[in-house]
């Protein structure tokens, strides 16, 4: 639809007006903004834009206070409604009428308040960084271009309810809060809730402007900022499902009846509360071995294509069907059912014993079970260490304590006696961003072990231990933090280098006690 030179200078006036005005003037103006191109919609994309540019600004800055971000968000939601293209409608009504055109929305590192885009078009999706405070919508968007949500924070409630995804869609590191709810939700193309840095290549132009990008503060309970790094130089991965920490979920989460018809990757993903995956339909490359994730009913199509397949421990894919090949309990690893996913802390104690019994039992689960291990000690911790604790919140932590003596028991040669456990040698421990309390793994023998962004809180002991590898750090960046003593005395992290050069930075905390003797021969 044109736009007319009078339109055109009315628009110019009211943007003015939402730039210079203030408190309710600057409401009153951006409500002026949305009636002006409700009458003309050809100005859409501009006022898009326009409406973007406030949001983006710092919070408090020209006046960009919460009653102003939550108004403008309703006048976004009103021009990005197919309905805005043209409100009165076609002339002569169609059997298919043509889609309003998509528009793009560039909001990245904004502040938003109660925002609510539910049933809009997108285009190209740029949130990467945003804030969302309060409860977030967006509910049945059609994102018909690629939608980037890396490094999001979702202080309040997010709904992605049956909302389309036509092409990538990346949730890379964000961070949920409260309730996740993805339910009937469709990714046409990656669905990606792993790492949230990204990968360019040496001469890609978006290095020259790496400096500007500001994710939020990490705030989170229990975790220093770990400095996970926004972008890497393409190839500083081996494959690029590698790299920091991925999609941080605290409270419930809900994919039920999701369908994916491309890869979907949760790869270091953390779950903090129950995750269900019930009646989602997978088609593609799949990582998904948290232990607390609730398949049931679940299908996968079978089709891999060359990438990875895994699932959590005590799921497996039935024999193929017409609508392919169902989750089932796996009884394979009996009398193991998903005992860590259940919200009885009790049940989740007998699941740890159980684990423990099969991995004795059985060399060739050992890894697996201690990757179930692993993922159980991923889960974020909703409520403070340093603060007061409940009667629940006190069993929980001595639940975690619980499986951390049940893997350091394993994987200590020394402590193989009549009657006690085997030795689980050569296994590795993925810890990535785990919150560990009183860890002790001193005379372990670990083959490799990721703890790059982990947070070590109260006495943690590596005395004597040897692993094959160990990572504290992502390239300088995604550190592991010691919130109290720590002892290295005696320890080989590495057949090449020493504790110190493994460190790095962190070789100078105050409490740390290593032992240069104990670095690798020459």
């Amino acid at each position: 639809m044109t736009v007319g030179e009078s339109d055109s200078v009315a628009f110019q006036v009211a943007v003015r007006a939402v730039a210079q005005e203030t408190g309710a003037g600057r409401i009153v103006a951006l409500r002026g903004l949305g009636e002006l191109v409700a009458g003309c919609p050809g100005l859409r994309p501009r006022a898009v834009a326009a409406l973007a540019d406030g949001l983006r600004a710092p919070v408090g800055a020209d006046g960009w206070d919460p009653d102003a971000r939550r108004e403008a968000g309703r006048v976004l939601a009103t021009l990005l409604s197919p309905a805005a293209e043209d409100p009165a409608g076609p002339a002569t009504p169609t059997a298919d009428p043509e889609p309003p055109p998509a528009v793009d929305l560039d909001l990245r590192a904004a502040t938003l308040v109660d925002l609510d885009l539910g049933g809009a078009v997108l285009g190209a999706a740029r949130f990467a960084d945003a804030r969302f405070l309060g409860n977030t919508s967006f509910a049945d968007v059609r994102f018909t271009g690629d939608a980037d949500f890396a490094r999001t924070v979702w202080p309040g409630p997010a709904r992605f309810t049956r909302a389309r995804f036509l092409g990538h869609a990346t949730f890379g590191r964000a961070r949920f809060r409260a309730d996740a709810d993805f339910t009937g939700a469709r990714f046409a193309a990656f669905a990606w809730f792993g790492r949230g840095e990204d990968e360019l290549w040496e001469d890609d132009p978006a290095w020259e402007t790496i400096e500007e990008i500001s994710p939020a503060p990490w705030d989170e309970p229990n975790e220093d900022d770990p400095h996970w790094p926004v972008a890497v130089l393409m190839g500083d991965y081996q494959e690029w499902s590698e790299g920091g920490d991925g999609a941080r979920f605290v409270g419930p989460v809900s994919f039920r009846q999701v369908r994916f018809a491309g890869p979907a990757w949760f790869f270091k993903a953390r779950f903090g509360a129950a995750v269900t995956f019930r009646q989602a339909r997978f088609a593609g490359p799949v990582h998904l071995d948290q232990p607390t994730v609730d398949l049931t009913g679940a299908t996968w199509a079978g089709r891999a294509d060359d990438g990875p397949v895994c699932w959590p421990l005590g799921w497996t894919p039935a024999p193929a069907g017409p609508d392919g090949a169902e989750l089932v309990p796996d009884d394979a690893v009996h009398p193991y059912a998903g005992q860590l996913a259940d919200a009885d802390p009790d049940v989740r104690r007998a699941g740890l014993a159980v684990l423990a019994d099969l991995g004795d039992a059985r060399p060739e689960l050992r890894q697996r079970v201690v990757d179930a291990v692993c993922g159980y000690l991923r889960t974020p911790l909703s409520f403070d260490l340093a603060g007061p604790r409940t009667g629940g919140q006190a069993a929980e932590l001595e639940l975690r304590r619980t499986a951390q003596r049940m893997l350091a028991a394993r994987l200590r040669p020394s402590t193989h006696a009549p009657g006690g456990p085997p030795h689980w040698a050569g296994t590795d421990l993925m810890l990535c961003g785990a919150t560990l309390v009183d860890l002790d793994l001193g005379g372990c023998h670990v083959g490799y072990a990721d703890f790059t962004g982990a947070q070590f809180h109260g006495g943690t002991g590596f005395a004597g231990s040897v692993f094959t590898g160990a990572a504290f750090r992502l390239g300088g960046d995604g550190r592991a933090t010691f919130h109290g003593p720590v002892s290295f005395a005696g320890a080989r992290l590495d057949h090449r280098r020493s504790v110190r050069e493994i460190l790095g930075e962190m070789a100078g905390h105050a409490g740390m006690v290593i032992d240069e003797a104990a670095s690798p021969e020459g």
